[in-house]
């Protein structure tokens, strides 16, 4: 069975100098490695590749990101611990520069997979390497150092264009242009080099999936909606990816690395390698949940004082016979064997897409989704809805995601105009991904990121929409100029 690479997480110490994974890597025993050689052949790369990918994929970050991206919108919510500290500041908008978890979240990890990516294709031209491999490790160190740039324009905008660990400390944002003009060029240069999805050596590295997948989040969030029929097209030709039948089994640990599945990045029951998620989703004193009957709450899992929490007004937006709504916990069992209502007090739905039998303590084995075939189809509807307004091909597409859902097909009759069947897809979109990071992006694409959060009686300004330059990074890099409004 191909090995995961959240497995080569686990197993491997992912520094430039120690590197040993028995039956995953041919690998030089770690006695050889030295500051002087580690970058001059195959296995000192690829630990430096893994490395790129850990920082990308770092358990506590996701879960924060998660939180920071749907907080801030009409979909969730928080009390409680320690983190309501932190995340207040996101659901009240009076974020700033010195919150720590946009620069420890959004900022560092990102920038260190790209400084480990530069550092590889600086060095492998150069390396005791096979040529097939030097390709395909190239190709996905300028994967991720791509698809970073892409996350972090959609948080800050356009940032400092790093290519090289030559460049000056003090290098200035790139223009938009630049910046997009080389997540756009770099994705598709590599795309001959990346194995077809299914082919890559461990589950979780860079496929033509990845690149194409990012690529069409990269140009619906763009609003480049010919480019995001071009690209989904290209994924549907891959003749690969599919809808898991089951919704609410799509996330289970025994179902990773599914065909849904284009991008995901891998987790482990493991310190610093897990899903941290499920822990602030669990309502006090947790045992189960009547529809979710097989995820039951053990002594060797956490129950965080921090609780994440759905608004009442997404959650009843669902239709009754909604199947997504099984994953949304409305009422439990206790640990005492009392039946509990959450709804009994306002916002207290919870989301509990993640849950590992097996998690040890705050780690949950269930890989984090980032880009799913449901996003594609749904992408694609939108683009082909803002083109040329409802069609046929736009609702068969919809009605895939809402089929699984257990809804009824919507028609050209309900579809109604542009404007109505945008605001149908913006919904589906918030049924079909919720926890899963993507509802601010969506209302910022929609252009009513800004209104809602007013209509909740937040004070949100225009300039919200970015997140700002983390303020350490203005003290270290004065070229840099922070975002307006901060």
């Amino acid at each position: 069975m191909k090995k995961s690479i959240k497995y080569l997480f686990s197993l491997c110490l992912l520094s430039l100098l120690s590197v040993g994974c028995e039956d995953v890597l041919d690998v030089v025993p770690p006695g050889e490695f030295s500051p002087g050689n580690v970058l001059n052949n195959e296995a000192g790369l690829t630990s430096l590749l893994f490395s790129a990918y850990r920082f990308q994929n770092l358990q506590t970050g996701h879960k924060n990101l998660i939180n920071m991206e749907e907080v801030t919108t009409d979909m969730a919510f928080n009390t409680g611990g320690g983190e309501n500290r932190t995340l207040s500041l996101f659901i009240n908008f009076t974020w700033d520069p010195s919150v720590g978890w946009i620069q420890g979240s959004m900022w560092n990890p990102h920038y260190n997979a790209i400084r480990d990516a530069n550092i590889i294709l600086e060095n492998i031209e150069t390396a005791d390497i096979q040529p097939a491999t030097a390709s395909l490790l190239t190709a996905e160190a300028r994967y991720i150092r791509a698809s970073e740039y892409a996350f972090l324009y959609n948080w800050f905008g356009p940032v400092p264009l790093r290519t090289s660990t030559s460049q000056e400390e003090s290098l200035p944002r790139a223009r938009e242009d630049e910046l997009l003009g080389f997540i756009e060029s770099e994705l598709e240069a590599i795309l001959a080099d990346l194995p077809d999805p299914g082919q890559e050596p461990q589950w979780g590295r860079a496929t033509k999936g990845h690149a194409l997948g990012i690529l069409t989040k990269f140009y619906l969030n763009t609003k480049q909606w010919a480019k995001v029929v071009e690209t989904t097209q290209r994924i549907l030709d891959l003749n690969y990816y599919e809808l898991f039948p089951v919704f609410k089994d799509l996330f289970k640990v025994e179902n990773e690395g599914n065909k849904e599945l284009l991008v995901a990045w891998p987790q482990i029951n493991d310190p610093g390698s897990g899903n941290t998620y499920p822990n602030g989703a669990f309502p006090p004193n947790f045992s189960y949940s009547p529809l979710l009957p097989e995820y039951v709450w053990s002594t060797s899992m956490a129950n965080w004082a921090t609780q994440y929490r759905l608004r009442d007004d997404f959650v009843d937006s669902y239709a009754a016979e909604d199947q997504r709504l099984i994953t949304i916990v409305q009422e439990y069992v206790n640990r005492n064997g009392d039946m509990v209502n959450l709804r009994n007090n306002p916002n207290n739905s919870r989301s509990l897409k993640y849950f590992d039998p097996a998690a040890v303590a705050n780690f949950h084995g269930n890989d984090s989704p980032i880009v799913r075939f449901a996003d594609i189809l749904l992408s694609r509807a939108e683009a082909l809805n803002e083109l040329n307004g409802p069609s046929q091909e736009a609702l068969d597409l919809i009605n895939q995601v809402r089929s699984r859902a257990g809804l009824p097909d919507l028609t050209l009759a309900d579809a109604g105009s542009k404007e109505i069947l945008r605001d149908r897809i913006l919904a589906e979109r918030g049924w079909e991904f919720v926890s899963e990071g993507k509802r601010r992006e969506d209302l910022i694409r929609h252009g009513n990121f800004i209104e809602r959060a007013q209509n909740r009686g937040i004070s949100a300004q225009p300039h919200h929409v970015l997140f700002p330059i983390p303020a350490a990074e203005i003290n270290a890099n004065p070229a840099v100029e922070q975002n307006p409004g901060y």
